[in-house]
């Protein structure tokens, strides 16, 4: 596990529902980025998905990025939620509408992690589409609860889930 630094890959899941959450979600990475001990090495297209769990709600448009962090899997989460709060998530309800989420999914070398503030794998990742038809796209070769994502992608149900933002570099600003 890292905090050593030594380098250990992550995969997260990002999205929004309120205002412009493309561009919350380059933002955030771009932040990410901008870290002295954490890079943003692959990101997925940006996927328009359905609302989950509170399904009253504006649809969401979601992505998945790898980064490759000196963190450890709780201090990686911190600096994810600092960044949320920069850019001025309001927490509301349970599933609600947000600005921006920052999730870590998954940590190289962490099979399962059970701390107060994380759990890893991400709890019911492998039944969300909006994570892992994007996840799937950077990443589909690693494991999660057994199986890789690609099996659990095929298994899913992804109806309503559509590409918006193709591969590459829609986030970064160059």
């Amino acid at each position: 596990m890292s905090g050593q630094g030594i380098m250990c890959k992550a995969w997260l899941g990002l999205g929004g529902n309120v205002g412009d959450p493309v561009a919350s979600m380059g933002q955030a990475l771009r932040a990410l980025d901008e870290r002295e001990d954490t890079r943003v090495v692959a990101v997925s297209s940006v996927y328009r998905t359905p609302p989950w769990g509170k399904t009253d709600q504006d649809w969401f448009h979601n992505a998945c990025a790898e980064v490759e962090t000196k963190l450890s899997p709780v201090a990686l989460l911190d600096a994810c939620l600092d960044i949320e709060k920069r850019m001025k998530r309001q927490r509301g309800e349970r599933w609600g509408p947000r600005t921006i989420d920052i999730d870590v999914l998954a940590f190289e070398g962490v099979e399962e992690l059970q701390a107060p503030a994380l759990t890893l794998p991400h709890p019911r990742m492998t039944e969300r589409a909006f994570v892992l038809v994007p996840l799937a796209e950077i990443a589909p070769g690693i494991v999660v609860d057994g199986r890789t994502v690609e099996e659990w992608r095929s298994q899913c149900d992804d109806e309503g889930v559509e590409r918006v933002e193709g591969e590459g570099m829609w986030w970064s600003p160059e």
